[in-house]
């Protein structure tokens, strides 16, 4: 239902639909012109969880890049938990796989309070 308070006219959020299109079926800019293309990354970005690798180099996550990486897919609804249980809420929110098997590596008597604990537990164990 329609309620009237959107920003954009109809027509110009399917065109906006409509350029969005390529980029989320292929997962890279789509446009001809280099100047049209979103800004790439910073050198100041945060690294996410086991992000570009570079052949070589030996780099763990930093604990804030790993925290980062957990708050992106958990809820505070779902501490306190054990690994097993964070394991099923990462995956039920998509998260790489990955990190999805990093938790389930965590020791299964351990419970974490809050993302911070969780992310301390996986930095230490990485």
């Amino acid at each position: 239902m329609q309620r009237g308070s959107a920003r954009l006219s109809v027509h110009r959020d399917d065109e906006m639909k409509h350029e969005l299109q390529g980029l989320l079926r292929s997962g890279h800019p789509t446009r001809t012109e280099e100047w049209q293309d979103p800004e790439p990354t910073a050198e100041d970005d945060p690294v996410i969880w086991r992000g570009p690798v570079v052949p070589g180099t030996g780099e763990r996550p930093s604990l804030a890049s790993v925290r980062l990486e957990l708050a992106r897919y958990l809820a505070r609804g779902a501490f306190p938990a054990a690994p097993g249980e964070l394991a099923g809420a990462l995956r039920r929110g998509q998260a790489p796989d990955d990190l999805v098997a990093a938790v389930r590596r965590l020791p299964r008597a351990a419970r974490y309070d809050n993302v911070q604990q969780l992310a301390e537990g996986l930095a230490a164990r990485e």
